[in-house]
């Protein structure tokens, strides 16, 4: 293993002592009886067991060496994403009663699309929605009738919030089951081009529209490598996954297979199977530890710098913003996949996908081995990838070289030795950037602020030709306590428009940037936020700032005694009103810090466990 992975996780580990110990303590109390519908008062199962379909399924739920298999859905079909879950509730019900179990469909849990919000009121839902989903994961199991659970969730807040939901029921076993990426449109640098064709005023929305259209096509998960498919990868490497089924498309024989498999694996891993491995025990610190090993190899979305340590919580583990910018600058960059590159995600896949990154990284030392897994001990076994064999599903090793070397390779000859992760800190607060997308001439910006308040200003601003020169945009009040911190990804093509003409531009944030974000410098997540008197709320038009992405500071160049008498700019009023966000006043409230996950859980965990 190399050195500074083990450096990371042992004081991982020693942080996490006394809160993980209670976890996993409160985790064997829930496991102690065995199955808990065996407890329940008479009524109290009837009720359970009274939509069942079958007298079958009823008189299998009686017996207590049979598996429940509870069944929580992300579906709706208006995400792409989510569309194909409304078929898979029947299969995985068939699926087990083939081998004499059953599954319940217990609970579904909201699923909003960032890409239909995007620049929308409804965007300052988003980051709140995965509180909601945790919460709803958390209702949908509480009926303490079940063995195991599988969960159906692919996009942003979606996987974060079943991961911190499931992990509180953490003693039962559970399987993320995928749904697949949408089949590849019209190249991402086209895409790109027309976007930013637009924000020049030289494309039409007809054309947009139809680039964009093009682009999104059909069910699936998009295929750019935002912070959907980097949940599947996460989740793929973190064993909850089956190997390699991350990136099979929906709606094909091998899609369809691996989801019967993963019904039929998490009754394996039971109580009753002898053989149990539940949640808390493949969600430990050398798993989370991989996560972001694997988080840093791929250049996945900086929103993973809010979920990976808002879910590690759920288990009992400290995760900080140090921890993952220390094990970004030994973790090499092995994929190339857009906005990093102009490959999307089924090239990826093609290419070797998870099965060759897990392979490669264990060779380097970069991977713990030694971790449980949904398929037994040892992340070796995510090296395979499935087939069908006369329509029969099995593994086979997946290949020892990437078959596209400008789509992925190997972590001897990387794209760079780095992750490009960095933590921020400095006068104006901490934050992270990512600068895996940033050409070096770039990651260090020192230029005058212009300060605006929401994003709308700053694209008015763009179109009335106010930032025709070098500057630092500020853009505040967009934390979570704020406004419940939305995605800036509007931002994207206007500041790249202005890079390209030659402008040293960068943006400093409260709030955050989309997993797409891309080739400008951002120091996003930045904390304390502007809402409880953090820093950016004293800085001026005209202060110069310096973004510094290769040394990880964020600076204000203002004297002290001029910095310390400000006043900080008031609040704006009238914030969080209309689109249902009245109805989140509470939870903006109780956010944590962007390190601590932005979570309205995350005080509350750390003290019951």
């Amino acid at each position: 293993m190399h050195p500074r992975i083990l450096e990371v996780t042992d004081r991982l580990i020693a942080r996490s002592r006394a809160t993980r110990e209670r976890y996993l303590a409160q985790m064997a109390a829930a496991a102690s009886d065995g199955p808990h519908r065996g407890s329940l008062q008479c009524a109290n199962f009837a009720h359970g067991v009274a939509g069942c379909g079958s007298a079958t399924d009823k008189q299998r739920l009686r017996l207590m060496d049979q598996a429940n298999v509870a069944i929580v859905s992300a579906y709706n079909d208006m995400l792409s994403a989510h569309q194909p879950y409304e078929h898979f509730p029947e299969q995985i019900k068939q699926a087990l009663r083939d081998i004499g179990s059953v599954g319940q469909f217990a609970g579904g849990v909201p699923a909003m699309c960032d890409g239909v919000t995007q620049g929308e009121p409804g965007m300052e839902l988003s980051l709140a929605s995965r509180e909601v989903i945790a919460m709803s994961t958390a209702v949908a199991l509480s009926h303490n009738m079940f063995d195991a659970a599988l969960l159906l969730g692919i996009c942003d807040k979606i996987v974060p919030g079943l991961m911190i939901g499931a992990l509180r029921f953490g003693h039962l076993p559970m399987i993320f089951v995928p749904g697949g990426p949408m089949p590849s449109g019209i190249p991402n640098k086209q895409k790109a081009e027309v976007r930013q064709r637009y924000a020049e005023g030289k494309a039409s929305r007809e054309e947009l529209l139809e680039s964009e259209m093009q682009s999104y096509h059909s069910p699936g998960t998009c295929t750019f490598y935002g912070t959907a498919n980097t949940n599947q990868v996460v989740m793929e490497i973190m064993g909850l996954h089956l190997p390699g089924s991350s990136f099979v498309n929906p709606y094909t024989p091998l899609r369809d297979a691996l989801t019967r498999e993963a019904a039929q694996q998490v009754t394996r891993l039971t109580q009753q199977s002898g053989n149990y491995i539940p949640l808390c025990q493949v969600i430990d610190e050398k798993a989370i530890v991989n996560s972001v090993v694997a988080l840093n190899a791929t250049g996945g979305s900086t929103n993973h710098t809010l979920h990976i340590p808002a879910f590690a919580r759920a288990a009992g583990i400290l995760l900080t913003w140090q921890d993952m910018a220390d094990l970004s600058t030994v973790t090499p960059t092995l994929a190339k996949v857009y906005p990093n590159g102009q490959a999307d995600v089924n090239h990826f896949h093609a290419s070797g996908g998870v099965p060759f990154m897990v392979r490669t990284l264990l060779e380097a030392g970069l991977l713990h081995e030694d971790v449980n897994t949904v398929m037994g001990k040892g992340l070796s076994r995510y090296t395979r990838e499935p087939f069908l064999e006369d329509g029969v599903l099995t593994w086979r090793e997946g290949p020892q070289a990437s078959l596209d070397s400008n789509i992925l390779r190997s972590a001897a000859q990387p794209f760079s030795a780095e992750g490009g992760l960095r933590a921020m800190a400095g006068n104006l607060g901490r934050g992270v950037i990512k600068v895996s997308a940033v050409a070096p001439e770039h990651q260090v910006i020192e230029a005058p602020a212009r300060v605006f308040e929401d994003q709308a200003a700053l694209a008015d601003a763009f179109k009335a030709g106010e930032l025709e020169r070098d500057f630092v945009a500020v853009v505040r009040f967009q934390g979570p306590k704020a406004n419940g911190m939305p995605e800036l990804h509007k931002l994207t093509p206007y500041l790249g428009v202005l890079q390209d003409r030659g402008y040293k531009v960068a943006l400093v944030t409260d709030g955050r940037m989309s997993g797409a974000s891309g080739k400008v410098a951002a120091a996003i997540h930045v904390s304390p936020e502007a809402w409880d008197g953090g820093p950016l709320a004293r800085v001026q038009d005209g202060d110069v700032v310096r973004v510094d992405g290769a040394a990880g500071t964020l600076t204000v160049l203002v004297d002290d005694a001029t910095w310390a008498a400000r006043t900080p700019a008031p609040r704006p009023v009238g914030t969080g009103i209309g689109c249902g966000r009245e109805l989140f006043g509470f939870m903006r409230a109780a956010f944590s810090p962007a390190e601590q996950g932005a979570s309205v859980f995350s005080a509350e965990l750390e003290s019951l466990t």
